[in-house]
């Protein structure tokens, strides 16, 4: 195990949270290569709040206007209204990538799932950054891991019906990462991980689940989502709500609030 020496003042600001954020990145099993990234923003941490270079903390009409703007590298509604709904100020701007080619290219070289969805994230927040020096982007992206298959969101009604079909009585994975890359770089990574158990549905009702539910469905892997009727076809979820969504949100906030860009 690796052993790092943490600055004073860093944890006498946020005890709680540098705790926490610390156990999450020394889980992670690249936790090696991303110490730089993990002790440059101690160095942040390291001074006084009220002088903490990079960020002006401002409320204004419910909203907390950061000195570094967010950019949200995509598309997705859910992620988009939960930042939102949180009161974080953002940009979207969608990150065009072939994440087909790059994950089917990884699968071929045996990468896990969780490997798969973290290096979609950074390399969509990547691209973004190169076209957005000073913000922080966030890139994210998730992945379903039924018994070891890679599920992604279904092209067709036909293809959604057959991934309910097999995902039904049993229990699969949900991996969703998100990566914040500032000039290019990543200084902040995390991936939710959520466990799903679904419930013995019939034939009869998963057909008339995706007919009355294709137009949203299809733009979420596994043919479902947990915040509509999707809800239906579930026993038991073990995790985060927010990771479910797409967004592993209070991680999120947690790491922005100990850089200084929301306030503590």
């Amino acid at each position: 195990m690796t052993s790092v020496q943490f600055p004073n003042a860093a944890i006498s600001h946020t005890p709680r949270l540098f705790l926490i954020l610390w156990g999450q990145t020394k889980t992670d099993s690249t936790r090696q290569s991303r110490k730089a990234e993990f002790t440059g923003w101690l160095q942040i941490l390291a001074q006084p709040p009220k002088t903490h270079p990079a960020f002006i903390r401002r409320v204004a009409h419910g909203v907390i206007h950061m000195n570094t703007p967010l950019i949200l590298a995509s598309g997705s509604e859910i992620r988009a209204q939960l930042l939102r709904n949180a009161a974080i100020p953002i940009k979207v701007v969608p990150a065009r990538v072939d994440e087909d080619m790059i994950r089917s290219s990884m699968i071929a070289d045996g990468a896990k799932p969780r490997d798969v969805a973290d290096a979609l994230a950074e390399i969509k927040a990547r691209k973004i950054s190169e076209k957005h020096p000073g913000a922080l982007v966030l890139g994210c992206d998730q992945v379903l891991d039924h018994q070891g298959t890679i599920l992604s969101k279904p092209q067709t009604s036909i293809e959604a019906r057959a991934q309910l079909h097999a995902l039904q009585g049993g229990r699969h994975m949900l991996y969703s990462a998100a990566v914040l890359v500032e000039n290019g770089k990543p200084v902040w990574r995390h991936i939710g991980q959520v466990r799903m158990l679904m419930r013995a549905a019939s034939v009869s009702y998963i057909d008339a689940y995706v007919q009355r539910n294709w137009d949203s469905i299809r733009h979420s892997v596994g043919a479902y989502k947990l915040e509509e009727e999707g809800a239906q076809l579930f026993t038991r979820v073990d995790g985060d709500y927010f990771s479910v969504l797409g967004l592993p949100l209070l991680e999120l906030i947690a790491y922005l609030t100990v850089r200084g860009d929301l306030q503590q």
